[in-house]
């Protein structure tokens, strides 16, 4: 699975359409449906985007709950609920849904943040906010990435 790097500040036309960074488009080029899938994020005022094998490895991840339990029941509604599939059209853009660029204040821009397996959507000055917070997180906690997996 690739992964999505960087951020890119694109252009949030009228109509909602705003294009998907190039790279994050070659990092799902071998995906059986070309465009994303969006949803509202859990912990910020962003959307978390994926691809379709990322979000049927999500599923696969709610199997660890009883299939009738509350706490399936709510994350598969929080997540699965209220995703949204949006194709790429020709030029690479999809169209953003109103009730998801509402959430997340996307007006004119919005900025595509690359987080390795999955991407997230800002409002981009709502997003500068968060990066400065993040750093700081990681430096007052001394952070560092756990080791494991092949080099």
């Amino acid at each position: 699975m690739a992964l999505f790097l960087s951020t890119y500040v694109n252009k949030v036309d009228r109509k909602g359409r705003v294009s998907v960074p190039a790279s994050f488009r070659a990092a799902l080029a071998d995906q059986p449906f070309q465009g994303v899938v969006l949803f509202r994020s859990n912990n910020h005022a962003c959307l978390e985007g994926f691809g379709q094998s990322a979000m049927e490895m999500l599923g696969d991840r709610l199997d660890h709950f009883d299939l009738f339990s509350a706490e399936q029941d709510d994350m598969a509604t929080a997540i699965f609920g209220e995703a949204v599939q949006l194709p790429f059209d020709g030029d690479g853009r999809v169209i953003l849904p109103s009730d998801l660029t509402g959430f997340a204040g996307l007006e004119e821009q919005a900025a595509f943040v690359g987080l390795g397996r999955k991407f997230q959507v800002w409002n981009p000055a709502a997003f500068e906010a968060r990066r400065a917070q993040a750093r700081q997180s990681v430096q007052d906690k001394g952070l560092t990435l756990p080791k494991g997996g092949a080099a």
